[in-house]
């Protein structure tokens, strides 16, 4: 514990040591960074007791807790509902920034209440933090929703008297027969929470006047009295398997308890099974059945949702009887990633993670200074509201920005501050950045070594990688120490163009990044382009071509055109990779123009696609039509020229045969 003190008194330390874990291959140097992560100190506000849901008794006092550490002063507020709870005679807020209600109450008059939805807001000079809501409710007990009844049952039958009751908190039942407790001692007697009383094999001694009682921690009620009759049958007859009560459709949390109530009669008696409606083993762990077919799941799970189907068999026969009942099971939510405070320089960027866990998925919000974050054009949110991106930071950004994570079955927060820092103290953005390809998988690249000056407060740098083409948020990152100058891409693809920066990291932050490099692994050039034409008019074309399926496959495109008849008229443009078409215009009218694509990589020019384009095409009724533009023997404007020169020949031809026939004549 000592070390572990030492270490968060030292924050630089620290975060060298995490610097040199994270470029630490194992994974036990990635559990460790995890484990230091969460003993970074912080100096901006963080919960360590946030108020729990709670039930309030009328007339007595209710406390709820909120206990916040970070840097003083810090003043704690509560709200009731969003709306401030005024502090006074009534209720105060204690030292420690728990919410003390000294008589809580509900006038009937007014129908005013203290319960509601509560949550504690904590405040200091870095930003406002709220707390998750709690749930106050005010404890009660009203009138029996349904009353047993009576019911007349044959000697060594099936009995069940039911009787219902919505108490906060859920009301415990018992029962009563002649007004005497009911011993549950005898096997043959059930009784289930939900305030159903099972008694299987029926005797005489059974008969009576049953109730319920129903108690919690607001009142005692008694329900109507039921009488159980039972009747002397003779030799029982055969009687088909029934369901007299089968499973209910029930919504629990996880952890919790659910009872899936089954009970049959018949004669034979029948024997209650249970299965899953999709085939899956129920399980023998947390399972028990209890009385003669009822299933009780403990500590449940989100594996024990599904369908269930309690059986009626009749012995020694395939005749049986089923009901079905969905068991839903939720779970809060739980933090998978959570956000974490960044200091980031005037101007910067910064981006907040936050993904959750639960049953049913958890619906995210995010919070600035307490407040609804509204996004605006420097800050978006985006993949579903779990990514937070902010933009050309100014003052108004520092803040404090939570995660809120919300569904059916609970709320979770998570935390992060944005600081501006000085530009002067964070350090340089890296130089000298190069690459050189080492085989077809790897990649080796150095950088410079900053001054003696600018490396004092240097504590390592991250490399940044990902293919060419594709997004920030599919890139790759690896630490490497600050004395280390060089570094090693290995496992990367074959023939494929990576684009990479450097950034170094002070305690207080990282750099601008370097100047983003691009490199080529080894193993060929890119397949050739295929492209099409659309002829705009007699002195313009739009050419397209096709992008690669997969980033990465190419670094750009050289587009490439001459006159056929007049090759003074040329040009040629380079576009990056993402780029798939180009206009070109004043171009010699209705001429005839050899198109040329070459796709290139750092390894070299692909082969070359050509295409022959006649301009004519733009003053007919169809120009402007698109397809792909023909090769030199299926090409309009190479055809036309075909058959000027073919007529040509033959006029030449005929022209000399005349003049034969002529000085022949003369003859």
């Amino acid at each position: 514990m000592k070390l572990i003190n030492s270490l968060i008194k030292n924050q630089k330390l620290l975060t060298e040591i995490k610097f040199h874990l994270h470029s630490n291959k194992k994974v036990t140097s990635f559990l460790l960074w995890y484990f230091l992560d969460l003993f970074l100190p912080s100096d901006s506000l963080a919960f360590l007791t946030e108020p729990n849901d709670v039930i309030a008794v009328r007339d007595r006092p209710l406390m709820l807790d909120c206990q916040v550490e970070g840097e003083g002063p810090i003043s704690i507020t509560w709200r009731r509902n969003g709306i401030p709870v005024a502090t006074g005679d009534r209720a105060m807020v204690l030292g420690n920034g728990t919410l003390l209600i000294r008589n809580f109450s509900k006038r009937r008059e007014s129908n005013e209440t203290d319960a509601g939805e509560y949550d504690c807001a904590a405040q200091n000079r870095y930003g406002m933090l709220i707390s998750r809501k709690a749930r106050v409710q005010l404890a009660s007990l009203p009138k029996f929703l349904s009353h047993p009844e009576s019911v007349a049952v044959d000697e060594g039958g099936v009995a069940r008297l039911t009787c219902q009751v919505n108490g906060i908190p859920e009301a415990k039942i018992a029962w009563q027969r002649d007004r005497r407790p009911l011993s549950t001692a005898d096997p043959r007697y059930t009784l289930l929470p939900n305030g159903v009383l099972q008694i299987t094999g029926v005797r005489r001694t059974d008969s009576g006047l049953f109730r319920c009682v129903a108690s919690n921690i607001a009142n005692t009620r008694y329900s109507h009295e039921a009488q159980l009759s039972v009747t002397v049958a003779g030799s029982r007859i055969y009687q088909e398997p029934v369901i007299l009560s089968g499973p209910q459709n029930l919504t629990i949390n996880v952890h919790q308890t659910a009872i899936l109530e089954c009970i049959a009669t018949g004669n034979p008696r029948p024997i209650v099974s249970w299965s899953r409606l999709d085939g899956r083993s129920i399980g023998v762990e947390g399972i028990q059945v209890l009385g003669t077919g009822n299933l009780m799941i403990s500590d449940a799970t989100l594996q024990h949702s599904g369908v269930y189907v309690c059986s009626a068999n009749r012995p020694g026969s395939r005749s049986r009887r089923t009901a079905l009942g969905r068991l839903v099971v939720q779970a809060p939510p739980e933090f998978v990633q959570w956000p974490q405070s960044v200091s980031r320089p005037a101007g910067g960027s910064a981006v907040f993670s936050c993904t959750a866990s639960g049953a049913p998925e958890p619906h995210l919000i995010w919070l600035k200074n307490g407040k609804l974050l509204t996004p605006t054009g420097n800050v978006k949110l985006t993949n579903g509201n779990t990514t937070l991106a902010i933009t050309r930071i100014t003052a108004e950004d520092e803040a404090i920005y939570q995660c809120i994570a919300e569904n059916s079955a609970g709320t979770n927060q998570a935390s992060a501050r944005l600081a501006i820092s000085q530009g002067a103290e964070l350090p340089e953005a890296p130089a000298g950045l190069q690459a050189t390809v080492l085989s077809t998988t790897s990649l080796q690249l150095t950088w410079e070594q900053p001054s003696e000056h600018a490396s004092q407060h240097i504590i390592g740098y991250v490399l940044h990688i990902r293919r060419l083409g594709e997004p920030d948020n599919a890139e790759l990152q690896e630490a490497v120490s600050k004395t280390t100058f060089r570094h090693e891409f290995n496992n990367l693809e074959a023939a494929t163009t990576y684009s990479i920066y450097l950034k170094a990291y002070s305690a207080l932050g990282g750099s601008q990044q370097s100047n983003s490099i691009t490199a080529t692994t080894l193993g060929g050039v890119p397949s050739p382009p295929s492209f099409f034409t659309k002829v705009l008019n007699q002195t313009a074309m739009q050419v397209y071509w096709e992008l690669p399926s997969k980033a990465g496959k190419l670094e750009g495109f050289r587009l490439e055109y001459r006159g056929v008849s007049n090759p003074d008229i040329q040009g040629q443009d380079i576009f990056p990779g993402h780029i798939n078409t180009h206009t070109i215009s004043h171009l010699e009218p209705a001429a005839v123009y050899e198109i040329q694509l070459v796709a290139f990589n750092g390894n070299g020019d692909s082969p070359s696609t050509r295409r022959l384009v006649s301009l004519a095409e733009g003053g007919n009724p169809g120009a402007g039509r698109t397809g792909q533009s023909c090769n030199c023997a299926q090409s309009d404007g190479s055809m036309s020229t075909l058959l000027v020169g073919i007529h040509s020949g033959i006029a030449c031809i005929l022209c000399c045969l005349l003049l034969l026939l002529l000085g022949y004549r003369r003859r």
